[in-house]
């Protein structure tokens, strides 16, 4: 008879999620290092990553009778490309922001997975999170055995590279854990000197107030000048620090068809972009992550990239 792990895994893998393991619930080294981030002021104005710091920091205080994290990574790489190479009248979208929104996506497979576990275990609890829950993804799929921590501070694996989303449930269950992947990055330093504006202030260290991703989609606030010619033609994220990774050289493209391109959002023309109305903005990204930035966000960011042009 099949174990309860080997179940779960094949109905994970039936649902189209590219991986899966299992953390034990408990505290782990990195932890602490995100303490450290947070006093160096490294979130920026990222505020809700503070106020909730207690629960990042012991998952059972958000489910007192947690004993595992389910770990799950799902791929949406869907095709090589150069963010830098992008001509002068269009901007960038960060290729995760391509097509339906992932919390959507790989939500609803999550919510799938438990309900098959609860098929098997009904009294199972389990608190499923895409990137919505106050915890630590990367940290507890490193512990899964999904990947390792690299130097860009992206969760990396060896086949998939770290075109990865991430989800977790966190369960009353005690199922066997994973083993942490050794770090692979060597003495690699391309996500380093490749980042235009040295958010990674050293190896595996990001100052988020100076990433372009965090700049074009979490500030609500007028970017300084400072970083404007360092954006580039980026209109909602950047992926330079996982372009030059040599992990993702041979990163399979992924079967998910929701993460296909749409193809309004690969390099739009940046006069279309400025041109969209406020009342015209949840319908031009309706189930896209984009949202996330606003519209006066998405414009002050297509007004920045039609400068640098």
């Amino acid at each position: 008879m099949k174990n309860l792990l080997q179940k779960i895994e094949e109905k994970a893998f039936e649902l189209g999620l590219d991986r899966i393991g299992v953390a034990p619930a408990k505290t782990f080294p990195e932890m602490d290092r995100f303490q450290e981030w947070l006093d160096r002021g490294y979130h920026g104005k990222m505020a809700y990553l503070s106020r909730q710091k207690e629960k990042r920091l012991d998952l059972r205080k958000i489910l007192p009778s947690a004993q595992s994290v389910i770990c799950v990574a799902m791929n949406y790489h869907t095709q090589s490309h150069n963010s830098q190479e992008t001509p002068k009248d269009r901007g960038w979208i960060s290729c995760y922001a391509w097509g339906e929104d992932y919390h959507k996506v790989l939500g609803k497979k999550l919510d799938l997975l438990c309900d098959g576990i609860r098929m098997e275990i009904p009294s199972a609890e389990l608190k499923p999170y895409v990137d919505t829950g106050p915890l630590l993804e990367k940290v507890f799929a490193k512990y899964a055995g999904i990947g390792w921590i690299g130097k860009n501070t992206c969760l990396i694996n060896t086949e998939l590279g770290s075109w990865l989303f991430l989800g977790v449930i966190l369960t009353n269950l005690d199922l066997p854990a994973g083993m942490p992947p050794p770090d692979a990055c060597g003495d690699c330093r391309r996500c380093l000197n490749a980042c235009p504006t040295q958010a990674l202030v050293e190896p595996y260290v990001l100052n988020a107030q100076k990433c372009i991703s965090y700049l074009t989609i979490e500030l609500r606030e007028s970017i300084p000048d400072e970083f404007h010619p360092w954006m580039g033609q980026n209109l909602y994220g950047c992926d330079i620090c996982q372009e030059v990774c040599p992990w993702n050289r041979k990163a399979p493209l992924t079967s998910e068809p929701a993460f296909k391109p749409r193809p309004e959002n690969f390099k739009p023309l940046l006069s279309e972009i400025t041109s969209i109305q406020e009342e015209e903005f949840p319908k031009r990204f309706e189930r896209s992550p984009i949202r996330r930035a606003q519209w006066s966000g998405l414009l002050r960011n297509a007004t920045i990239a039609h400068n640098n042009s």
